[in-house]
């Protein structure tokens, strides 16, 4: 269990104090894929670095496992970190050894005899599908398989945690997904918990049971991914959510809106948009759909506008709602300022 306390941090600028957290708290649960998203600037690389107290918190406490860790002498603590690992952006892989001697690397500084290292580091590549790249230098790697390797050494000091500071960001979609693909099959197949920084909702939705919402420093929204895409309350997840080109699209009249997440739905012979005006008698227009059939399997997202009658809304998302599929409305600021207005 990962467990933070109003961790704030500060730091000290030339046009004076700046805090990039003020008062987060969350918990992650042992074995759980857990996102914090937030935009640029949002504070979210300086959580992740705190956790491992690569950065120091100004005050608040972070514990993993009941430890303490910002309580702990600097051999203490370096004996904690060794459980929690950390993948990047950038990969960090030096570029002077090979595939087989940059898993090896995090083994060698714990001690671990040559021999020994060699192998468990050749069945790291093997885990990550990199056993045929142990003699390459990372110049001659992918982008894909640099983080590849970059998850296997990660993996070297056989880690409780597993910190991914937008380690998808460099890469293309195809290689994105069998990265998430990978990060998912070790937290099933070892139980390692994953806690996921990133500013890509595809990111979050793909892999994530939780998620955190982070913006100017603070958590200002938190829940199951589901929940929280489907019905975003802050102004910071409409935003992640409906990027202001899409909000840009909709129509602003009398419709109400409702957006459907699509996790794993089975594909129907008869479309869910249309078993709503067929069973319910309620008509829904289509206004922003994102979606893909995988393996018989939707996944993505849309938007759709209902007549303005609650009852109709009600039902309609409750319709909606079922097996790998989550509604719910979104109360736009315009529509929440007009009925103040008229109020």
């Amino acid at each position: 269990m990962i467990e933070i306390q109003n961790l704030k941090k500060t730091f000290r600028t030339a046009d004076g104090e700046f805090d990039a957290l003020n008062g987060v708290s969350i918990s992650v649960a042992d074995g759980e894929i857990y996102g914090i998203i937030g935009m640029s600037g949002a504070g979210k690389s300086t959580l992740v670095r705190c956790i491992n107290m690569l950065e120091r918190p100004t005050a608040g406490t972070v514990c993993v496992d009941g430890v303490d860790l910002g309580k702990l002498k600097s051999k203490e603590l370096r004996a904690e970190r060794r459980k929690i690992s950390m993948i990047f952006q950038n990969f960090n892989l030096l570029m002077q050894r090979n595939c087989l001697d940059n898993v090896c690397f995090p083994l060698k500084l714990a001690g671990v005899k040559k021999k020994e290292a060699k192998v468990r580091a050749q069945a790291l590549l093997e885990t990550v599908g990199l056993a045929d790249k142990a003699y390459a230098y990372p110049a001659q790697l992918s982008g894909g398989q640099k983080q590849r390797v970059a998850i296997a050494r990660a993996l070297a000091s056989d880690p409780k945690v597993l910190l991914c500071d937008e380690a998808t960001s460099a890469l293309d979609p195809k290689t994105t997904q069998s990265i998430l693909e990978l990060i998912r099959d070790i937290n099933r197949r070892l139980g390692i918990t994953v806690i996921v920084i990133t500013h890509q909702m595809n990111v979050i939705e793909e892999i994530c049971d939780r998620v955190a919402v982070i913006d100017g420093g603070r958590i200002v929204e938190e829940g199951a991914v589901a929940d929280v895409f489907s019905a975003p309350k802050s102004e910071a997840a409409r935003r992640i959510v409906f990027p202001e080109d899409e909000l840009a699209a909709l129509p602003y009249a009398e419709e109400r809106i409702v957006r459907l997440v699509f996790n794993g739905s089975e594909a129907a012979a008869t479309p869910l948009i249309a078993g709503l005006a067929v069973d319910e008698g309620i008509s829904a227009n289509i206004l922003y759909a994102s979606t893909r059939n995988i393996g018989g399997k939707v996944y993505g997202k849309m938007l759709v506008g209902l007549p303005g009658d609650d009852d109709a809304v009600k039902r309609a998302i409750d319709y909606l709602n079922g097996d790998g599929v989550s509604a719910g409305e979104l109360v736009r600021e315009d529509s929440e300022s007009t009925k103040g207005e008229e109020e």
